[in-house]
């Protein structure tokens, strides 16, 4: 069976020139770049710890001035490149970071037409500029994906976002739960399912499919938990295989973790992830960050609070199957 390559999760600035209701980092100008000079330190060590893709998260990455030469230094280096990005200035970048050769993009879209996703983003502009800048990235070869943040305010518009993705020609959807310091409530989680059930349930040959397990759960026991105590699905027991296969770094603050759920979860229980560097110099895979992995691969499923549908079902598919395909995270 060959080897699954790792996932290098890089957040390389925490400015944003979003006003997402749902975001820390909205409207940030904070000024923390990562800079060309750690991005080439930190490749080599990447590679010699198994990692063939390499995602750039903020933030809005494309605020970052270096972003092109950051993707280009990665695909020179021989990693696949992402980034994910609220999309608003990427149709005037995309021509760019092709050339560079981003090999995905994530664009996160949570409203079925612009009248309701520039609202929850609080962004004039931003579907269009979103979708526009989709469609010109998938011309030119990347990759084109959407996350979206699920809860009450939009789920009874899943299904014309699935309708206008589709036609955009997207390739890939998450659906995260919307996770917010209280509880999340649903009136009615029996409609949550009559309307979402069939996004789940559709015919992947004609429609988009979302990624990973259902954002209220699969079995009746996430559902109930999900719906009740806003737990998230999470991987199920007995182990997290995400950890053996994600490495996170905060670049602000110098610390990794074993799976990008976990990064603002400091404090939570259990070892808050571990040092970037050491007397000055990177290293990957340390004895702290081991233990940190070891310890949510085994509590994971009885700890997380915090899953995404695409890192559960990435850890369920390494259970069941022993493999996954590419950017299946």
């Amino acid at each position: 069976m060959p080897e699954r390559h790792r996932y290098l999760f890089v957040r390389i600035l925490e400015a944003c020139n979003a006003d997402c209701f749902m975001c820390e980092y909205a409207l940030s100008r904070d000024t923390f770049r990562f800079s060309l000079d750690d991005f080439d330190d930190l490749l080599p060590k990447a590679l010699a710890a198994g990692v063939g893709y390499v995602r750039f998260t903020g933030g809005e990455p494309l605020m970052h001035r270096d972003v092109v030469e950051l993707v280009r230094a990665g695909t020179a280096a021989g990693v696949k490149m992402s980034l994910i990005t609220n999309g608003m200035l990427l149709p005037k970048m995309a021509e760019r970071l092709a050339g560079a050769g981003l090999a995905q993009v994530i664009v996160s879209l949570d409203g079925g037409s612009a009248a309701t996703h520039d609202v929850y983003r609080r962004s004039p502009g931003m579907f269009d500029n979103g979708l526009r800048g989709l469609r010109a990235a998938a011309a030119l070869g990347v990759l084109p994906r959407v996350n979206t943040v699920v809860g009450p305010h939009n789920y009874p518009e899943m299904p014309q976002l699935q309708k206008v993705l589709t036609e955009a020609g997207v390739r890939q959807w998450e659906l995260s739960a919307l996770k917010l310091d209280r509880a999340v409530s649903y009136p009615d989680p029996g409609h949550v399912r009559d309307v979402c059930d069939q996004l789940y349930d559709a015919d992947p040959r004609s429609v988009l499919v979302p990624m990973g397990k259902r954002f209220y759960g699969d079995t009746p026991e996430e559902q109930e938990r999900y719906f009740t105590e806003s737990v998230t699905p999470r991987a199920s027991a007995p182990l997290c295989h995400v950890v053996d296969d994600v490495i996170y770094l905060d670049g602000k603050y110098g610390r990794m973790y074993a799976c990008s759920c976990l990064p603002h979860r400091e404090g939570d229980g259990g070892p808050g992830g571990a040092p970037l560097r050491e007397n000055g110099v990177i290293h990957l895979d340390t004895p702290a960050f081991r233990a940190h992995a070891d310890f949510f691969r085994d509590r994971g499923p009885a700890l997380c609070g915090g899953c995404s549908t695409t890192a559960a079902g990435y850890s369920d598919d390494i259970a069941r199957l022993g493999s996954v395909t590419p950017w299946q995270y």
